[in-house]
């Protein structure tokens, strides 16, 4: 057999046709590119500019520097990661193909693993000029943080897989009705992920929503890295675990949601 596979029958050709399918996609529509990189190079205009008039009015944010155009560029990791997830799962829908894709040779974790290299190819071009933005106009180098930038940014795409996993099977059963959540869900978990703020602020009873949240390690470790130079392994142990966790539930709720979705033809029928 010429076709290339991984352990238990996972095809590497399968994965990277629909890979290819979703660049396609992506490079044959320029809205659909300029939305990735519009949004990202907003945020960090707007954010680096308040950052500059907070700087020279609090000793605080003078002294630590960088700490809001870092939790922008690492909230858009976290927020476009699954959102690169989630689109690529929603042109699907909005095509009416995926009963198609579900009764060929494709597996599910064939399709969930092709979603997961396309949210990075996608974050990608969103938030590599969105980072020379925050270079050249704010003097912000992210990639200065060095290797605790590759746990941060391992442990926020992995969040952003097991929300974007779990969030594609919602709207999968419950067809496009749902779709609102697929924009909605992350923003709720916002609050709690204390992006601009430490975990101290929320009230005490809270405190333990958020440290169940993997992105409110991130965001710790990285005020713990630009404000007193300290880089935080324990935080990102802490977070990688309970990703580790997220992601097998969010794969066996997809499943689980899947096997509902055929069950109640909801599949067949384009999810309406």
């Amino acid at each position: 057999m010429t076709e290339l596979s991984l352990h238990r029958g996972i095809s590497l050709q399968r994965i990277g046709a629909m890979i290819l399918r979703y660049w396609y996609l992506l490079m044959s529509s320029w809205p659909r590119l300029l939305e990735l990189l519009y949004w990202p190079a907003l945020q960090v205009i707007t954010w680096g500019f308040i950052q500059y008039y907070i700087a020279e009015n609090s000793n605080f944010f003078a002294r630590a520097g960088g700490t809001l155009i870092g939790a922008v560029i690492l909230w858009d990791i976290l927020f476009r990661g699954q959102l690169g997830f989630s689109i690529s799962f929603l042109e699907e829908m909005w095509a009416r193909n995926l009963g198609n894709l579900m009764m060929s040779p494709l597996k599910p974790i064939e399709f969930l693993l092709s979603l997961m290299v396309m949210s990075l190819i996608r974050l990608a071009i969103g938030v590599i000029p969105m980072t020379l933005l925050a270079l050249v106009l704010f003097h912000f180098n992210v990639y200065g943080l060095g290797l605790p930038l590759i746990a941060f940014f391992c442990n926020l795409i992995f969040t952003s897989w097991s929300v974007g996993i779990f969030v594609s099977g919602l709207v999968l059963r419950n067809g496009l009705g749902a779709e609102s959540i697929v924009w909605t869900l992350m923003f709720a978990i916002m609050p709690l992920a204390c992006i601009y703020y430490p975990v101290s602020v929320l009230p005490a009873w809270l405190q333990y929503v958020a440290w169940a949240l993997p992105p409110t390690y991130v965001f710790e470790g990285m005020r713990a890295l630009l404000i007193e130079q300290t880089f935080r392994i324990d935080l990102m142990l802490e977070a990688l675990a309970i990703n580790a966790v997220l992601l097998v539930a969010s794969f066996w709720a997809f499943l689980a949601l899947l096997r509902s979705a055929r069950k109640n033809g909801s599949l067949l029928s384009g999810g309406e």
